[in-house]
């Protein structure tokens, strides 16, 4: 039985959040790097704003605030909410595509960022308990 998840403070609701877009800025930026694209501020945020939109949806609709560092209750919503509408939002509003391979490698990526974290973070709380 898992023991019950706590509200989180705003310091870690912040750290959470701030976490959460840093992981999509190192994926939206490994991605531009991996392609040769020109490193600028603006090429940056074409690419990462779909996804930094997923993720701030995400975090309004799931209530993500209330437990952010819970890996299943928040990490798992983050990550599928976050490839899914960051590729929809990518369609349907930039020159970008969703080609199958860039599907899956975003999803991989950000699964293991987003998730992560969380459960380097859960290992890190079960540490301290012992």
């Amino acid at each position: 039985m898992s023991a019950p998840v706590r509200r989180a403070g705003p310091g870690a609701i912040a750290l959470s959040a701030a976490l959460d877009v840093v992981c999509v800025l190192a994926f939206a930026a490994a991605g531009r790097g991996q392609h040769g694209r020109a490193e600028t501020l603006a090429g940056l945020w074409q690419t990462a704003w779909p996804f930094l939109a997923g993720l701030a949806i995400v975090w309004i609709a799931a209530l993500i605030w209330r437990a952010p560092t819970a890996v299943l209750r928040s990490g798992l919503p983050v990550w599928i909410g976050t490839v899914a509408l960051g590729m929809l939002l990518r369609v349907l509003f930039t020159d970008g595509g969703a080609a199958l391979p860039f599907v899956l490698v975003a999803t991989g990526v950000l699964g293991v960022a987003l998730v992560g974290w969380r459960l380097v973070a859960a290992l890190i709380r079960r540490i301290r308990r012992r």
